[in-house]
């Protein structure tokens, strides 16, 4: 009985930190979601959310990873970044995640714009590189947000359904 209710506290805690990960790139939400609906069957002995439908789950975990990262890189090429802004971009990410939300909203951007200027590319061509980037990361985000609430649709169902 004591496992149970440790099990759905752990569910909950992973879950409401999940889905605050969605909006705050500084923490896996995706990851931190699934552990949580593993967490949350495992407290009914996965009597109702088996592994079938767990294995969809992770499978969406994979998927939004995926492209999470392709929409930051694809909106980074559509708008002419060489492998400097990519390079840039990639390490602008990095380094914003130390300076909270203004660091992860400017960082890719900065990175990308500082890296195609180390590329010799014009002002231009660098703003056109850094904006393609965020535009990239904030559809990203987007696409992880919704896997994230289908997630909790995929749960739903399979549980009450």
């Amino acid at each position: 009985m004591e496992l149970i209710v440790l099990l759905r506290i752990i569910a909950a805690v992973l879950l409401v930190t999940g889905y605050a990960g969605l909006v705050i790139p500084a923490l896996p939400g995706i990851v931190l979601i699934f552990a949580g609906f593993v967490a949350a069957a495992w407290a009914e002995e996965f009597a109702y959310v088996g592994w079938g439908t767990l294995s969809v789950l992770g499978l969406l975990t994979g998927l939004a990873y995926l492209l999470d990262i392709a929409a930051g890189l694809v909106g980074a090429k559509r708008f002419g970044a060489g492998r400097s802004g990519l390079t840039g971009a990639a390490i602008g990410t990095f380094v914003g995640m130390f300076f909270g939300i203004p660091g992860i909203v400017a960082g890719p951007f900065l990175g990308a714009v500082i890296g195609e200027l180390f590329a010799r590319k014009g002002f231009r061509d660098a703003g056109f590189a850094g904006l393609g980037t965020w535009l990239g990361l904030a559809a990203g985000a987007a696409v992880k947000i919704a896997i994230g609430f289908a997630m909790a649709g995929v749960f739903l169902f399979a549980r009450f359904l």
